[in-house]
């Protein structure tokens, strides 16, 4: 197969890099950790920008990365790019008992669910227990979330998350007018938790709804700095009130 040519001409690639190439060398998991993360990053960018040719080009170097992490574990004699492989089909097929064992699920949720029992089955002692510590909070809460709604923890219908929302937004107005800041900076996060929520009730992805606002306000600023700039003006020295009038000229020109 293509797909198995492919795949053996980049650990031949690594293997020869592994051995001759002095940067290569010198690479243990430590180093590329931070690295890899850097690649994911790259990843979602291409991703949210729909950039396909982006996207072939970052799933290449994270496929460059799972073979080299799995290379230098064959060295410490742990495991391989096979071991590695073979794990990952376990897993799925025992994972999905609905598709392979016979088990029934007739939708998405119960598969989620078995998903969950099943984990617990394999030693994890809290279905929460998957969730990464190292998430960015946003992508961290949407997941906790996520994870509980398999045992039942779950509002009922979105009104309650709005209010919810309402109730989180007026316990942080007393914590202001109280100038409490530690319990200011307590209700701002049950407020973002809270609005974590409402998004995922709403059928949005909380951190990529966030992510493009900030990709918007980037643009429409540089924008306000090119006008500025064609005027002769730079922002520093313009008012509040002329720095809006750009902002809005900008919002218009979309």
């Amino acid at each position: 197969m293509v797909y198995n040519r492919s795949i053996q001409r980049l650990r031949n690639i690594l293997d020869e890099l592994r051995e001759r190439c002095p940067w290569d060398r010198k690479q243990t998991i430590h180093t590329l950790r931070q690295q890899t993360l850097e690649e994911v990053y790259e990843l979602a960018d291409a991703i949210t920008e729909e950039d396909w040719a982006g996207m072939k080009e970052e799933l290449g170097d994270m496929l460059l990365h799972l073979v080299f992490y799995s290379r230098i574990a064959a060295e410490q004699g742990q495991f391989g790019f096979d071991d590695v492989i073979e794990a990952v089909c376990n897993k799925l097929i025992r994972r999905h008992p609905h598709i392979y064992a016979g088990v029934q699920a007739d939708n998405e949720d119960q598969v989620k669910q078995n998903w969950e029992k099943l984990k617990l089955k394999e030693g994890k002692k809290s279905v929460l227990s998957g969730v990464p510590q190292a998430l960015p909070a946003m992508v961290k809460a949407l997941r906790l979330q996520e994870k509980t709604r398999q045992v039942g923890f779950e509002w009922d219908h979105i009104g309650q998350v709005r209010e919810k929302v309402d109730e989180e937004m007026h316990e942080l107005q007393e914590a202001v007018a109280n100038d409490d800041r530690q319990e200011i900076e307590s209700e701002l996060g049950d407020v973002l938790f809270a609005l974590v929520n409402y998004a995922r009730f709403l059928n949005v992805d909380p951190e990529q709804a966030l992510e493009k606002t900030n990709r918007k306000f980037i643009r429409r600023f540089q924008q306000m700095e090119a006008m500025a700039g064609e005027a002769g003006k730079v922002l520093h020295d313009m008012s509040l009130a002329e720095m809006d009038a750009l902002w809005n000229r900008v919002k218009e020109t979309e």
